[in-house]
């Protein structure tokens, strides 16, 4: 009967064990995926809306355009991990060390740990303008913040990193052929060395949209919108890319290789796709920013890595989450928003996808407060499947039980 009651236990904690990484792989499969929150409109929802919306979302990643204290104390207690911005104009004072110190013990460890804060992104493509001087900045503000975070005890808990966009490149095509602009050559390097030693990933703003939008007649729309499509074999590496963005991703780390800098993690901070635009802005259509954005979660639900990377999940933050009506610029910059500011959705992006037990007519809906999120099929396949688990380890239970007590 002993020899009984021990097989009954190691089958009892197999079946919990299963149980267990069950739940865990479902929620791994959204840690891949953030969103980006900005805030440039005047008829945006307030903070708490909007981590509802999020969570009911199954969202657990965001970043913000600052260090905005609503936004840090509403999203206190709460699953959500939160980069956070330093603005372009501060660099100059944050050089200085008692100043980032000062920074610091005011914008971030008030917060902390109570709200997620996991990161500080440090400007916003400081490489794209031509200002010299405010590029020369960044790497000694980085530097002044990460050792602020240092003597403060918080640099293991968050990282120091700068978003940059794909106009660091020189060449692009065909991915291989991935590397900085020349005169970036001073700089480039020191922001490298600080990434590498202090293993903080290289982040890039990534848009498939423009390609297509500066020659719609040279660019495939299937390729940049992850659609089935005939792709492209970069001639030097015999890689196959069936997508725009992968292959931009993968330029990106051939150009950190060529620095000297080729174990680099590589993350996407911004990509997205545009739901209106003006007359000369190809592409630009509800239809179009729908696709992109479905086919894109798709991707991240799979955990998929570039070709060049395969096996190395590729991190991504989706732009953005609402339409900000205070963006100057073309309409485009307007319309990147998953959702309009009254928290309806600008189009159905597919959440549905983050689950490994979707139903293909899934859906989901918001209603008119833009807060209650109704989330059809998938939800409930999930949580149906865990009920049943539960069930058959009950009945197991229950089985084995008998059975000893049927040989006393």
């Amino acid at each position: 009967m002993e020899t009984l009651q021990n097989r009954i236990s190691t089958l009892y904690v197999l079946l919990r064990l299963f149980l267990t990484l069950s739940v865990f792989s479902f929620q791994r499969e959204v840690e891949s995926l953030g969103i980006n929150y900005g805030q440039i409109g005047n008829n945006l929802p307030p903070p708490d809306k909007v981590l509802h919306l999020l969570q009911s979302l199954n969202l657990t990643k965001a970043r913000i355009y600052d260090t905005n204290p609503q936004i840090l104390k509403t999203f206190a207690n709460s699953n959500i991990e939160i980069i956070v911005t330093v603005e372009n104009e501060m660099l100059s004072t944050l050089m200085d060390p008692q100043a980032a110190l000062q920074w610091v013990s005011v914008r971030i460890k008030p917060y902390f740990p109570a709200t997620r804060i996991t990161g500080i992104a440090v400007g916003n493509e400081v490489f794209t303008g031509d200002d010299t001087v405010l590029m020369a900045y960044l790497v000694q503000a980085m530097v002044s913040i990460h050792a602020a975070l240092v003597r403060l005890g918080l640099d293991q808990y968050i990282q120091v990193s700068t978003p940059n966009s794909l106009a660091v490149l020189s060449e692009s095509y065909p991915p291989s052929a991935g590397c900085f602009r020349q005169d970036l050559n001073g700089i480039v390097p020191e922001l490298l060395q600080f990434l590498a030693t202090t293993k903080v990933p290289f982040w890039i703003n990534v848009y498939p949209y423009f390609a297509y939008k500066n020659d719609p007649d040279g660019v495939s729309l299937d390729y940049v919108l992850f659609n089935p499509n005939s792709g492209m074999i970069d001639p030097y590496t015999n890689l196959q890319y069936d997508n725009m963005l992968y292959a931009q991703v993968d330029a990106v780390i051939f150009a950190l290789g060529k620095m000297g800098f080729g174990g680099l993690e590589v993350g996407v901070s911004e990509t997205g796709w545009p739901s209106k635009g003006d007359p000369d802005e190809s592409g630009a259509t509800v239809e179009n920013a729908a696709i992109y954005n479905r086919n894109l979660l798709k991707r991240q639900v799979k955990n998929e890595g570039t070709p060049l990377r395969p096996k190395r999940r590729l991190e991504i933050y989706v732009f953005a989450l609402f339409n900000e009506d205070m963006k100057p610029g073309q309409t485009s910059e307007r319309n990147y928003g998953l959702f309009q500011p009254d928290g309806t959705m600008a189009y159905n992006v597919g959440f549905d996808t983050l689950s490994t037990t979707s139903n293909p007519s899934a859906s989901i809906s918001l209603d008119s407060s833009g807060i209650q999120v109704k989330q059809r099929g998938y939800m409930k396949s999930f949580h149906c499947s865990v009920c049943s688990i539960l069930l058959y380890l009950l009945a197991f239970q229950l089985f084995m039980t008998r059975a000893v007590l049927s040989n006393l």
